[in-house]
Parts: C-alpha cells; structure tokens; sequence
C-alpha cells in the first residue's frame, strides 16, 4: 500500500477548488495526458471523469471514477486504466494551521496492477507519488494565485 504526504502551503478550501475541476486532473496526475467530465456532477459519488494515459507510443483511455466523497476531509477515487487494472486512490485532507496536509493513500484493487503488486512496485508508486503531489502543490499555488 502506497502512502504518502505532502504539506501544501493554502487552505483546504483552495485544494478543493483544484479537486473539483475535472479537466485539472490532466496537469497533475502522472502520465495522464488530459482529463475530462465524463459523468455527473464531479466530485458527487458515482461521477467521473475520463483520462488518456501516455505509455511510451501508446494511448490508453482510463476512468477515475468517486467512490467516496466526505468534504471537507476525504475523497475516494477507484482508477479503471483498462488492461492495467483499476486502483483505490484515498485523499485524506487535513487542516494543518494555516496550510494543508494531504494524505494520500493508493492501492490495486483488481487486474495486472493487482496481480504484479509487489515490493517493487511500490517503490515505483512511491516516486510517482511524490512527482504527483508536487505537481499539485503546484496546481494549488497557482489557484491562490488567480484567486488572488
């Protein structure tokens, strides 16, 4: 089980308001291309959002889709990357002062991710983890930005 942190230097409510735009996903979410709405009211349970996944010269259209959503603490996503296999991705959002502490805590759930799921690869999901939650303090800071 792949878990990591990240403190992220705004509020909770500026995190949301990245967590909220689907098409956001794209610029944080390692080795997704894009995103987009694909179903419902994002991030109302049972919404989703579609994604292209760039493997090398391959393509693959993945879903993301809530599982869970208790706002202002936690969402729940179940990641379907089709041959790949579908993965549990918890976001635990913690007030932490002024700033915001992310959790994030992600494991396969069925398919090749679930039958390849070894030490190994959890060092790999551990480095990608750290790239993403960079990213999107990243993504964060510029949302205060506009928000300004």
């Amino acid at each position: 089980m792949a878990i990591r942190h990240q403190l992220i230097h705004q509020p909770p409510s500026v995190l949301w308001s990245v967590l909220e735009q689907p098409e956001q996903y794209g610029k944080w979410v390692v080795g997704t291309h894009d995103s987009r709405l694909l179903a419902g009211q994002w991030p109302e349970v049972g919404s989703a959002i579609e994604y292209t996944l760039r493997l090398g010269p391959k393509d693959v259209r993945g879903r993301t889709t809530v599982r869970r959503l208790e706002r202002p603490r936690a969402l729940e996503l179940e990641v379907d990357s089709g041959f790949l296999g579908t993965a549990r991705i918890a976001f635990d959002i913690r007030p932490w002062g002024e700033e915001t502490l992310l959790l994030i805590d992600e494991h396969p759930l069925q398919g090749l991710g679930g039958a390849l799921h070894n030490v190994a690869l959890e060092a790999v999901l551990q480095i990608r983890h750290r790239a993403m939650l960079g990213r999107l303090a990243a993504v964060v800071d510029t949302e205060a930005d506009i928000r300004g």
